[in-house]
């Protein structure tokens, strides 16, 4: 019987954090109540990575993050403590940024398609002339010769016996047998397995599959079942040997066949507990047929944000967005859903351009026009991707809504879409891992970046033109996921977040007194500004969401936001002009705007620790397993990475249990203030509930409140226990407080076990329940 986590809590593991460290944790881990430690990827990686997602070598444990005696002696202390351990994997891609560390990609540069390995990686080798380009290149072949920037060095080496080939930091092996040629740098550029060319060309010219639009992460051919095995030996090793319990899946939508893959892996590992990193869309539904448990929980991040937004605030947002737009001399705003239209089909046209070309190659025979309607297929795709023959629907609606849009290609969508429709075809396999691409890429990554009324709309996972849920649809959500997929996992925070939860909780406040936030912006942007009002309003929500934070922080944000919104200044070529506004905002938090966002933060915050005290207790007591991202457990005002993979005291976490668990002994609550005390109680009482009682969490119904500040509370039975949380409670201080609103609850004693305070048979007043804190996580006497 496959063994299930209750709740998992999850470690970065980097070179600045190892697996012996975390080791020391273990037992913190099992104290805070989790039931499983959840571990980022362990593959060797490149050197100096912090996410590990660029994993070099698939034979072992990355050394720099403690190697195999690391786990081993990190697996012993899970173990101790009574911790499952859930490994994060990368099947889609590996790091190719370093070569040299890149064990497969290293052989295939010197090989080329002689390479036992050759065949593990997604190259298009008949449209490179039978070699990989390389665009790392800062200018074109002939002047990096002229300039003399590249390095022949002959010397034999081990990995190189013919030598090796450098420019910058980049060193290359040469073929075998053209060290000879050092002397004619033109003829030995043309006799290597690879050719370099200039850096823009990834955007058009590239000819091997990579991880959206990196050309550091190269895609490998996990589909193959020698790639398969190659790729994931260590990996079952963990399980089988008992040093893993878990596996949560990389990306799986960047693989041919998602659903063979999970066949194959749990064949491998004899059906272990499995989760995807799958984006759903609303609406969409999860492929039942997987061999998954479920999906990390972007979904559930969602519909818990919307929970605490106030819909008519975001329309009055919207009306600020106007203006800013009016007095920025900028366009109108277009809908959602056509702002994800352009900026996918930007996507499409210029950074995976290489990508929509590879697909017109694929296909069977000649199109007219056939690369303008991929791309337009692509801008139109509703979801991340199909997994033909499912969801086809979502192929149909892409092609009608291109339709509409473009009537001039319909000679082009009338000879694609039945290739687009046929699974065995070749361009149909690669529509599908391209449109997720597309999708991350162009929503994720540009459209939240100008879609700036209200941060927390914009997460991963999230679709902004659903402002806000109400209550019931809330509940209905939870209860669907109860009854279609009870072990998924939910989350709130994550090394993937655009912003932690702890901030989208304060900025959701905005919502609720939309004007009063019209009025603090206009004071920010007349002490500094880009000029671009809509920029100006995602960069001071930065500052005042994630307050305190320092100029350097700030800037690292602002600059990463305004290239991804690739509206006034991008990566490939920022403004340095249009950024000097940038710089201007984060150093002025250390001047004038500082006591502006001080103040405006203060009025704010109560509400904001309200919202996420709320939202921590129904994700940790909601359908589903619970994630706790590393140091979450206290207040924790992160925004995107690297921001969110900052270290964690560990240590002052371990201290402030200890003395919470020895105050509330005592009798004694923590305050809700700035130390984060009380959400480290909300944390630990839910998590040590659920694990040691999980008999108690089997069902889900809504409590019925009733009165005049009912729409302010949520409030669920989960069997033995009931979890009870405000919304809103900005509007709920103007209408006067709970007056006299009423929980119904059986005619049974209980007791809240966040205060201790026994609650008497029969309805309870919420005013009297939330005296001390805005939730309560009521036990009935057994």
């Amino acid at each position: 019987m496959t063994r299930r986590p209750v709740s998992t809590y999850r470690l970065q593991i980097s070179d600045d954090f190892r697996l012996d460290e975390a080791a020391g944790v273990t037992e913190y881990i099992a104290d805070l109540g989790a039931s499983w430690a959840y571990l980022s990827p362990l593959l060797a990686a490149t050197r100096g990575s912090n996410h590990g997602y660029d994993v070099v070598d698939h034979s072992r444990v990355d050394p720099d993050r403690g190697g195999e005696a690391g786990y081993e002696r990190f697996a012993a202390a899970a173990r101790a403590a009574g911790l499952g351990i859930l490994v994060d994997i990368v099947p889609n891609h590996v790091g190719v940024s370093q070569p040299r560390q890149s064990v497969w990609w290293w052989d295939v540069l010197r090989l080329g398609r002689g390479s036992r390995h050759a065949v593990a990686f997604d190259v298009d080798w008949k449209a490179g002339g039978d070699r990989l380009r390389l665009p790392i290149l800062g200018s074109s072949p002939a002047d990096v010769i002229a300039a003399g920037e590249l390095v022949v060095d002959t010397t034999p080496a081990d990995d190189a016996p013919d030598g090796t080939l450098s420019y910058f930091e980049h060193v290359l092996p040469l073929a075998p047998g053209t060290g000879e040629l050092a002397g004619d740098l033109p003829a030995l550029l043309a006799a290597q397995h690879y050719e370099l060319r200039f850096w823009e060309d990834q955007n058009t010219e590239l000819n091997y599959r990579r991880f959206f639009a990196v050309v550091e992460l190269a895609g490998i051919r996990v589909e193959l079942p020698d790639v398969f095995g190659d790729s994931h030996r260590e990996i079952v090793r963990w399980v089988r040997e008992g040093l893993a319990d878990g596996i949560r899946v990389d990306h799986p939508d960047g693989l041919v066949d998602p659903a063979g893959y999970l066949e194959q892996l749990a064949d491998a590992t004899g059906r272990v507990y499995t989760l995807v990193e799958k984006i759903l869309e609303p609406g969409e539904a999860l492929p039942a047929y997987w061999r998954t448990d479920g999906t990390t929980g972007y979904d559930a991040l969602a519909e818990l944000d919307r929970l605490f937004v106030d819909r008519d605030g975001v329309a009055a947002l919207d009306r600020l967005d106007a203006r800013l737009r009016e007095e920025s001399g900028l366009p109108s705003a277009a809908s959602w859903h056509d702002l994800i239209h352009g900026t996918k089909r930007m996507i499409a046209d210029e950074l995976l351009g290489s990508e929509v070309r590879r697909l017109v190659r694929t296909l069977p025979y000649g199109i007219v026009k056939a690369e303008d309607a991929l791309a337009e297929l692509l801008a139109c795709f509703p979801v991340y991707r199909s997994y033909l023959p499912e969801g086809v629907v979502h192929l149909r609606h892409a092609f009608a809504e291109a339709r509409r849009r473009r009537a001039d290609l319909e000679a082009a969508f009338a000879e694609l879409e039945p290739l687009l429709a046929d699974p065995a075809l070749e361009v149909a396999q690669r529509f599908q891992q391209t449109s997720g691409a597309v999708m991350a890429k162009g929503v994720e990554d540009t459209a939240f970046y100008r879609y700036t009324r209200l941060g927390t709309l914009t997460e991963v996972g999230a679709d902004p033109s659903i402002a806000a849920v109400t209550v019931e649809e809330f509940h209905e959500a939870q209860r669907s996921r109860l009854a279609g997929w009870p072990h998924s996992m939910t989350t709130l925070s994550t090394h993937d977040t655009k912003r932690s939860e702890d901030v989208r909780a304060r900025l959701s406040v905005l919502s609720e007194m939309p004007d009063r936030w019209a009025e603090v912006l206009d004071e920010l942007r007349a002490v500094a500004s880009t000029g671009h009002g809509p920029l100006d309003a995602l960069i001071w929500q930065a500052a005042v969401g994630a307050w305190p934070i320092s100029s350097e922080r700030l800037l690292a944000y602002a600059t990463k936001a305004a290239r991804e919104a690739a509206d006034a200044t991008r990566w490939q070529h920022p403004d340095e002009r249009f950024e000097e506004g940038l710089a201007a905002i984060a150093e002025s938090i250390d001047g004038d705007a500082r006591p502006i966002v001080e103040r405006f933060v203060a009025e704010i915050a109560d509400a904001g620790r309200s919202n996420s005290l709320s939202a921590k207790l129904l994700q940790l007591t909601g359908p589903g397993v619970p994630d706790v991202y590393q140091g979450s457990e206290l207040w924790d005002f992160s925004l995107v990475d690297p921001d969110n993979r900052r270290p964690v005291d560990f240590a002052a976490r371990r201290r402030l249990l200890t003395e919470l668990d020895a105050e509330v002994a005592r009798g004694v609550l923590p305050p809700i203030d700035e130390s984060g005390r009380a959400k480290l109680l909300v944390t630990s009482r839910a998590l040590r509930l659920r694990r040691d009682n999980p008999e108690l969490f089997r069902s889900y119904r809504p409590a019925v409140v009733e009165g005049e500040a009912a729409d302010h509370a949520v409030a669920v039975h989960r069997g033995g226990v009931t979890a009870v949380a405000t919304r809103l409670p900005v509007g709920l201080a103007r209408r006067g407080g709970w007056g006299d609103t009423v929980m119904m609850r059986p005619e049974i004693p209980a007791t809240d076990l966040l205060t201790g305070r026994r609650i008497e048979p029969g309805p309870v007043r919420l005013a009297d329940l939330f005296a001390t804190y805005p939730v309560a996580l009521i036990e009935l006497d057994r």
